[in-house]
């Protein structure tokens, strides 16, 4: 290692102690370790573009500890990203472009947000299994437009946590190759030594996972880096890990491979000490010596030729495949294709008799026939799901342009993994899972929101509902946390023609949709009769008000399978002389995001309200007001025909009927 490389790393490792004690919280002590590592990919072999940050066939970095935040932050800064001193100074503040974790859309260079661990890894197998389909979807011979790779760092914590098995295991199955990882091995957490806790064989695990397992004795050594790169990339068809020895707080003379270097400010003493034992020039917060500095931008040019290669290339693919390089291009920019909503069947009497989930089948067919993009599978419930593309293989080592994917019993993985695939770009992924286990899948259906994107979840036996499988798998508390995510939009369609309307949302929303369907039939609402399902664009609308022309007493509303009993509750009252409005709410979510206007025209004030729901009632209290009524499910369920579940949980007309007259 020359002295200038050795400044170029130590710049990385003292932004990483100035900005954590600025900020008086942090994590400075695995980028000090991993700086080497940082200074490797970026400068060395990662193909990127800081002025081009967004390029398509960029190389994926992914941070999975997100904790040592800093140590992206300062490679972004001194590759040349649109990240100056002053926002490293500003890190943990409000509203900074360096939050404690790095956050998707904060920071130029940002891949995704990390920092619950095991999901970054998860998002990396997304994005590499994003890149392996649209290589095989895209690329002609002499015309490779999709060849990059995904690197990821992951830590003690990542493998750890259970969705690390899951994705590990799911890219090794799928062989794919282009994804490498390296693993931070420095034997320290939170509580102290990881021999606390974590006495795995890493490198035996992912070896029995499919991977090519390498190993780095001494992080500080660039040439041992090098070498693990050229044999990752000299296996194509194999995921590789590479188990890297570290040492965390690295040259802190009191904290190197203790605890305290983990979550910690060094302290201003520590930190002057630590400076003087790498022989930094400064003893001043936040130096960048101008020949580290130089150094950065000069090897970070050389990488970013590639951008301009791939400009050629790309030039070169238009003129010889021109209908190609314009579908890449729509995918690539998120654009949907022109008159794809004309593919969306319509219902009637005759088809429209079944359960959402079959209607949901149907419409997802239509719409994958003249959508593409569309890749996504089941978390191995397919036939229940109806999630199956009719006509289409499924993805593999050998058919990797294959659109459906078998993710295995894997919700939490899957949920991850589709993440990766939606960051990566030129995909819209769906998954599907019974809704009992949306639990496995919550954080990542979290992240989903938290960074926007569009991934659409196909959660079928929605309730009760499911019958005899029992109280195990029928959700009673799951819309209620879901609906509480920010930013997420569930939708719980009452028949076939609010099904199709939720897929038609679901497209065209930027963050992510989920979809609950459910298992047992559903009557047909005959449109000639009752309002257009149209209406489950803006997440509630009026069914049906009192055929007299007369203004309703009362309101009454629920979503999915229970908008059936509100209309035979209307009916019944009009026979006995109650005036009563039908709503149906599919989407909480989407009404609220309605003028005050719309939503008093569908929730008129002063009219009583009773909401119905084979759920928890919690959400519904924000939409009945304080003289109102909710009709719900505050106890797990029973193993039982569903007719005879609905009755014993009150889940009935009667009850509403009932509820309105009093």
């Amino acid at each position: 290692m020359t002295s200038t490389e050795q400044l170029a790393i130590d710049t990385i490792r003292t932004l990483s102690m100035d900005a954590v004690q600025q900020a008086e919280s942090g994590h400075p002590g695995t980028p000090m370790a991993l700086a080497p590592l940082g200074y490797a990919l970026y400068a060395r072999h990662m193909r990127h573009d800081p002025r081009a940050p967004g390029w398509w066939d960029r190389d994926r970095f992914v941070l999975s500890c997100g904790h040592a935040s800093m140590l992206l932050y300062g490679c972004l800064h001194l590759a040349g990203y649109d990240l100056s001193v002053e926002d490293l100074k500003q890190f943990r503040q409000w509203e900074s472009r360096t939050p404690g974790h790095p956050e998707y859309g904060y920071t130029e260079g940002v891949e995704t947000t990390t920092g619950p661990l095991g999901q970054g890894l998860a998002n990396a197998v997304g994005m590499a299994l994003a890149e392996r389909h649209l290589a095989a979807v895209f690329n002609r011979p002499g015309h490779a437009i999709v060849d990059h790779w995904t690197w990821f760092v992951c830590s003690d914590g990542d493998l750890m946590e259970g969705v690390s098995h899951e994705a590990a295991s799911f890219a090794g199955h799928f062989g794919l190759g282009r994804l490498i990882g390296f693993y931070d091995d420095n034997k320290i957490t939170i509580d102290g030594s990881t021999d606390l806790t974590f006495s795995d064989d890493t490198a035996r695990r992912f070896e029995g996972y499919g991977w090519q397992v390498l190993r780095i004795d001494d992080v500080n050594d660039l040439d041992q880096i090098d070498r693990a790169v050229a044999e990752a990339k000299g296996d194509p068809t194999r995921p590789t890990l590479v188990v890297t020895r570290t040492h965390i707080g690295w040259g802190s003379p009191n904290r190197q491979d203790t605890a305290k270097a983990h979550g910690e400010p060094l302290g201003k003493d520590e930190i002057r000490l630590t400076k003087q034992a790498y022989g930094w020039p400064s003893e001043e917060p936040f130096h960048v010596p101008d020949a580290a500095a130089a150094h950065w931008r000069e090897q970070v040019a050389e990488r970013a030729r590639a951008h301009e290669a791939w400009f050629e290339r790309w030039e070169a693919y238009e003129a010889a495949h021109p209908e190609l390089a314009r579908e890449y291009e729509r995918r690539m920019n998120g654009e949907l294709p022109e008159g794809w909503e004309r593919a969306i069947p319509e219902f009637t009497t005759e088809n429209g008799n079944v359960a959402s989930r079959a209607a949901s089948g149907v419409v997802l067919n239509a719409l994958a026939a003249v959508i593409p993009e569309l890749v996504g599978g089941s978390a191995d419930l397919t036939p229940s799901n109806n999630t199956s593309l009719k006509g289409s293989q499924p993805f593999s080592k050998d058919n990797p342009a294959g659109r459906y994917l078998h993710y295995g019993i894997r919700e939490f993985g899957m949920g991850a993994v589709m993440n990766g695939m939606a960051l990566h770009g030129g995909v819209i992924p769906f998954g599907g899972t019974f809704l009992v286990f949306s639990d496995y899948a919550r954080p990542a259906i979290r992240l989903a929101s938290l960074m926007h994107q569009r991934v659409i979840y196909v959660f079928t036996h929605d309730s009760i509902g499911l019958g005899e499988d029992g109280p195990t798998h029928q959700p009673v508390e799951q819309l209620a946390a879901l609906r509480a995510i920010p930013g997420i939009v569930v939708m719980r369609p009452a028949d076939a023609g609010e099904t199709a309307e939720a897929w038609r949302a679901a497209l065209l929303r930027e963050g992510p949709t989920l979809l609950v369907l459910t298992r047992q039939k559903l009557g047909f609402i005959d449109r000639a009769t009752y309002a257009s399902a149209a209406g489950v664009a803006q997440g509630a609308y009026v069914l049906a008000d009192p055929a007299d022309g007369a203004s309703p007493s009362v309101v009454l509303m629920a979503s999915g399978s229970e908008v059936a009993l509100v209309l035979a509750a209307q009916q019944r009252l009009a026979e006995q002389g109650v005036a009563a409005r039908a709503v149906s709410v599919p989407s909480m979510e989407l009404f609220a995001e309605q003028e005050a206007a719309y939503r008093e025209s569908v929730l008129p004030a002063g009219v009583r309200r009773i909401a119905i729901e084979a759920a928890h009632p919690m959400p519904w209290y924000r939409l009945v007001g304080d003289n109102g009524v909710v009709m719900g499910v505050e106890r797990f369920g029973a193993s039982a025909p569903y007719e005879r579940v609905y009755t014993e949980l009150g889940i009935t007309v009667e009850r509403l009927v009932e509820a309105a007259r009093g």
